[in-house]
């Protein structure tokens, strides 16, 4: 049993709450002074705005002037790195497409054997075929110079990390901070820094990918056997040949996972720095044809995009694993074949540069879509506003606000608060009763939030609400430094944009706890359910984040809704892969023990699987909240509000304070988000003495 519900030991049962309840009374007794003082002492809803710090304007006076300092050394930087990625890109676009497929066919023969090296050649035709290839290897320009710095950038940070165990907290703290800010938040200095063009995406890109790479290094290290490390040193070896020569060899393994995550970081942050423009890459023609509404073309690049991941995903993590060695006659052979048809294509005059044999199906896609929207268009529209004014708007905004005539049938009215309150009341004596104290206390408190909605959250609730989680996960430690940052974004000025953030995060989140514990359920208990769905879940987890902004508005158009769709095609993927793995990975002993007792399939289920799994299904929430974050930025194009929108609309004004005050505010959500789900998964792990 949790620290949540069981009460202290020796304690009388009839007198002694839990930590998890005393927590919730104090959240309950914040509530009641905020709902009932909240008309007499505004201060108590809204943040005094004589208190706001002007945290934009300091960040823009101080990051400016630092940046205008070493403006002219960024751009020498800019001038010197334009020349690789343009010899690079050039190299790319110089050598004829058979014999680039064949070169790439070869070397997936090589890693993979006959599955590879098909992935590799249909893929690559299917990018010829496009008529997207010279676009498509500028974009693998950027991150064949972006990949490389991010190695770099990455291997040393992690090596800095266990060589001096004393800066290991300050490390990994940097590294939480590069993964939790939005990657829009630090496109703004970044391109003020070094003026605009391709190379503010490369740099982006290599600071975005460098923290994976940097992670995998230090793991990879830190799980070195001590025995080869004994060995090393009875060998006489400086420390520098120990690390080099030895530790980093035994830790090939690992590393070489980080630089498949690095590989796919950069390629997806490649194509989010299209929005700045000035490149002809697979990015910029999704994002124009975006902007034009021609989803048939935004699709077929979209689709370029997901080629190239998955090849890159599948070739760089074929890399990490044992494999068995491939006749090398093969890879030749292709070779000779590529060489062969090259000649062939010159003397026969093929475009150098791809065939576009698939314009018109572009066109048939666009038309089809046009066809299915203005067939189905009031369905999808059903849809749409279905969901937004019966579950997201409420949530947003509350049902004192949200219930009207023209929606609900009927308008809000004081007793339907009262309706609302008495039932909460009622359901909590009823869980009171039957010894859920805590349950029932968060029901008036959910009441609390329906009623008024997540936007309009009083500050001290929200605050002081988050302390007492943290208290409860981890301690007066994680507790202080929840309501410390919270504070930080509170007088910052920027809290009514964190809570419309934290509404649209917070709901898709909840939406992919429901799909993705249900789908993760189901592929527990069937191996064909996993073997239909695992695929699919691949393929969500190598789409760039750009990408999944065309599906919603192809059906969906501009809105809150599509951003919603977006956030949680995106984000489910961690909650179905945690949730399965942790139900299926029950010591076979404790399931035996359970069927010995006469348990059911069901019953061993959510009785013994579900509770050892609470750990690792809490990770995968954990996952699935940076990830809601992450892709709530890239939703600002599409028309939400909040946070992201700020950090959008601070790009496009060359707003450096703007940008990294919000960006920092989306980040401290995050941040504490994921310390607060640590917490509870420790505090699990701890329980199961795992």
């Amino acid at each position: 049993m949790s620290a949540v519900d069981s009460a202290p030991s020796g304690a009388p049962s009839g007198l002694s709450l839990s930590r998890g309840s005393q927590a919730a009374v104090f959240v309950l007794v914040v509530v009641l002074i905020c709902r009932l003082l909240g008309a007499q002492f505004e201060w108590l809803v809204k943040w005094p705005v004589a208190l706001t710090v002007p945290m934009t304007d300091w960040m823009s006076w101080l990051v400016g002037g630092f940046l205008d300092l070493f403006k002219p050394i960024a751009r020498s930087f800019t001038f010197l790195v334009n020349y690789p990625m343009e010899w690079v890109g050039a190299l790319l676009n110089l050598v004829p497409w058979p014999m680039t497929v064949a070169i790439v066919t070869a070397l997936g023969w090589m890693i993979g054997g006959a599955r590879m090296a098909a992935l590799g050649f249909f893929g690559l035709m299917f990018v010829v075929f496009s008529g997207y290839w010279s676009q498509g290897m500028n974009t693998l320009a950027l991150v064949a110079v972006s990949v490389p710095l991010a190695l770099v950038m990455g291997a040393g940070i992690g090596i800095l990390a266990f060589e001096y165990p004393r800066f290991k907290g300050a490390v990994n703290a940097l590294l939480d901070v590069m993964q939790t800010v939005p990657t829009f938040a630090y496109l703004t200095p970044l391109l003020v820094l070094f003026g605009f063009g391709p190379v503010v995406g490369l740099i982006a890109s290599a600071i975005y990918a460098a923290p994976p790479m940097a992670r995998n290094v230090l793991l990879g290290l830190e799980r070195v056997d001590t025995e080869i490390r004994e060995a090393a040193v009875m060998s006489g070896g400086t420390r520098r040949q120990q690390l080099f020569l030895v530790e980093l060899p035994a830790a090939t393994q690992q590393i070489m996972v980080g630089v498949n995550q690095c590989l796919m970081a950069a390629l997806s942050m490649v194509i989010i720095a299209a929005v700045i423009g000035g490149f002809d890459d697979i990015g910029w023609e999704v994002l124009q044809t975006m902007r034009k509404a021609l989803f048939g073309p935004a699709f077929l690049a979209g689709s370029v995009i997901v080629v190239f991941a998955i090849i890159i995903d599948r070739m760089s993590a074929a890399l990490a694993e044992p494999r068995q060695p491939q006749d090398r006659r093969v890879a030749f052979g292709i070779l000779a074949a590529g060489l062969a048809v090259t000649v062939w294509a010159v003397v026969a005059g093929w475009p150098p540069s791809g065939v576009a044999a698939m314009d018109g199906l572009a066109d048939r896609v666009d038309a089809g879509v046009g066809a299915f929207t203005a067939s189905y268009g009031a369905t999808l529209d059903s849809i749409k506003n279905t969901s937004m004014f019966y579950g997201l708007l409420p949530l947003r905004i509350g049902l004192a606000e949200a219930v009207l005539p023209f929606t609900w049938g009927f308008a809000w009215t004081a007793q339907h608060t009262a309706m609302l309150y008495g039932g909460a009341g009622v359901i909590a004596l009823i869980l009171f009763w039957k010894g859920h104290v805590t349950g029932g206390l968060l029901v008036v408190i959910a009441a609390y939030v329906a009623e008024i909605g997540v936007a309009h959250l009083a500050w001290p609730v929200v605050i002081l609400g988050a302390g007492a989680i943290g208290w409860v996960s981890g301690g007066w430690k994680l507790a202080r430094l929840a309501v410390l940052l919270l504070a930080l974004v509170l007088i910052s000025g920027l809290w009514e944009r964190a809570l419309l953030s934290l509404y649209l995060s917070g709901a898709a989140v909840f939406a992919c706890m429901l799909v993705g514990g249900a789908l993760g359920l189901w592929s527990a208990m069937s191996t064909t359910a996993w073997a239909v769905i695992r695929p699919i879940c691949d393929i969500l987890q190598t789409i760039p984040l750009f990408v999944f902004l065309i599906p919603v508005l192809m059906f969906f158009q501009i809105g809150e809704f599509s951003a919603f769709m977006a956030i949680c095609m995106y984000a489910v993927v961690p909650m179905i892969r945690y949730t399965r793995h942790g139900l299926t990975s029950t010591p076979e002993e404790l399931i035996e023990a359970a069927t010995a007792n006469g348990a059911g399939k069901w019953q061993t289920m959510f009785e013994v699987r579900a509770p050892f799994a609470a750990p690792t299904i809490l990770l995968g929430l954990n996952q699935t909240i940076l990830y809601a974050f992450a892709m709530l930025v890239i939703a600002a194009l599409i028309g939400t509000t909040g946070l992201g929108q700020s950090i959008y609309l601070a790009l496009g004004q060359y707003d450096v304070g703007l940008g990294i005050t919000a960006g920092a505010a989306m980040a401290i959500l995050a941040l504490v988000a994921d310390r607060l789900v640590q917490g509870f998964a420790e505090e699990r792990r701890q329980a199961l003495g795992l």
